[in-house]
């Protein structure tokens, strides 16, 4: 579509519906006039001319949402069990491709990208550089090549984006720009055979998984990039984490009376790698303790049975991060059978018998993950504990209030995000409550987005 044809149809009755099922009836002007932001600024002389210059066909429009975490904190790494779900906040790409297999992306507010995918003798151009590890360019150059080796044909384009998911939020800003860079790779060059793939949002997370791991040099599971990509509410067992199962649930918290919010705490993530690592690395330790590769080969109870040898041998951290994944793997199965029985309540006495039900589940998973996983703090920084100053005020302000709410350790932890469940009458308390301790901006409200990446057609 050329310029014009897109501004036309943004102020469309049909745009106006797409956007109210993305973001929500009340952003609907604001989205309007987002992406017709990002639109004229490609063509209208504040994008780098040279790059639009071997640019080919007409416009196109691309959104990726992040992701909250909703249960299954730390297990993915153990091929355990997640409940997760797309969310509002997105990245937004106006998209165009180009015919010299150049790939240049600006996002608003961080440096442009340009990766060449082939090199000067005309040769693809498709391996890891270790001058890129941990750059935006070491994700295409992975994502494009992942993509060829599934035998998709690749090529360049210029991409204008704006994004909502804010680095360091907690909310997968990184998982929500793989899983774009899949999504417009597969529409511009592999006629969109992922999207109309009943396993297509699942393949385009592991290409992005495999880019972040491979590529830009960080372990990471799959949880964050197949919540991105298959949109909504989904349950995903890691147990084949060749093929994990991924179940869609539906899940509707505003008319269950409830808002969904994350409280940033602040406090950087620059000196938490190792922190970070631990994690990962002791629950594989507890199962190398029985010559296994992951805890889900693993239960309980044979935990408990050799808690005094783990102990000795690992040490007492190790040995309750175990537990933690065992209990909290449960809790995932519990919280989609909490959540199935809500859909299907008839009355709203039962809904609300089974959101509560929700809720001390959610609160057993919070309680878990500051006592067992202890990913609440840096026992390293201990002037410095964000995450549990505002679980605690949180659960004071829930009990003074005499609501029933929720809160748990939002991602990876130690640093960074809280996530809140709150009556809708009670928000802008909470939110009045919490600002003044974290400052004004520090809560943001979420809405489970039914849909993952996806190129928009109006």
């Amino acid at each position: 579509m050329t310029e014009q044809d897109i501004l036309n149809r943004i102020n469309s009755q049909q745009t106006a519906e797409i956007f109210s099922g993305l973001y929500g009836e009340n952003e609907i002007e604001f989205q309007k006039k987002r992406y017709a932001a990002l639109i004229s600024k490609m063509s209208r002389g504040e994008f780098p001319k040279e790059e639009l210059e071997n640019n080919n066909g007409g416009l196109r429009v691309f959104s990726s949402p992040g992701r909250t975490e909703l249960a299954g904190n730390h297990t993915d790494h153990n091929r355990g069990k997640v409940l997760a779900a797309s969310i509002q906040l997105d990245c937004a790409a106006i998209v165009q491709k180009r015919n010299d297999n150049i790939v240049f992306f600006r996002s608003t507010g961080f440096p442009d990208v340009k990766v060449k995918l082939i090199n000067e003798n005309g040769e693809p151009d498709l391996l890891p550089k270790p001058e890129e590890t941990g750059t935006t360019e070491a994700l295409v150059r992975g994502i494009a090549s992942e993509f060829q080796r599934r035998g998709t044909a690749i090529g360049g384009f210029s991409a204008n984006a704006a994004s909502a998911v804010l680095p360091g939020s907690g909310l997968s800003s990184s998982a929500a720009a793989e899983v774009l860079f899949g999504c417009i790779f597969d529409s511009l060059y592999g006629e969109g055979k992922l999207a109309a793939k009943k396993t297509g949002a699942l393949e385009i997370a592991q290409i992005g998984q495999t880019a972040e791991n491979a590529y830009f040099g960080k372990p990471c599971g799959l949880m964050d990039q197949t919540a991105c990509a298959a949109g909504g509410a989904v349950a995903i067992d890691f147990a084949d984490t060749v093929n994990p199962l991924v179940k869609q649930i539906n899940i509707d918290l505003t008319a269950a009376g409830y808002a969904l919010c994350v409280v940033n705490t602040g406090g950087s993530h620059a000196d938490l790698t190792a922190d970070y690592a631990s994690i990962p690395a002791e629950m594989k330790a507890a199962a190398a303790f029985f010559g296994k590769s992951a805890l889900r080969e693993l239960d309980k109870e044979t935990i408990i049975n050799s808690a005094g040898e783990i102990r000795k041998k690992l040490g007492d951290r190790a040995l309750l991060r175990a537990l933690h994944f065992f209990e909290e793997n449960n809790r995932v199965d519990a919280m989609t059978a909490v959540l199935i029985k809500m859909e299907k309540a008839a009355s709203y006495t039962d809904k609300q018998k089974a959101l509560f039900e929700y809720l001390n589940l959610i609160n057993e998973s919070g309680d878990s993950s500051w006592k067992l996983l202890q990913n609440v703090y840096s026992p390293n920084s201990h002037g410095s504990q964000g995450i549990t100053a505002a679980l605690a005020l949180t659960g004071n302000f829930i009990n003074s209030e005499k609501i029933n709410g929720a809160y748990r350790v939002h991602g990876g932890g130690f640093a960074g995000t809280i996530q809140v469940y709150i009556p809708a009458d009670a928000i802008n308390t909470y939110r009045s409550y919490i600002e003044k301790i974290f400052g004004a901006g520090s809560v943001t409200l979420l809405k489970i987005r039914p849909k993952g990446a996806l190129e928009l057609v109006f």
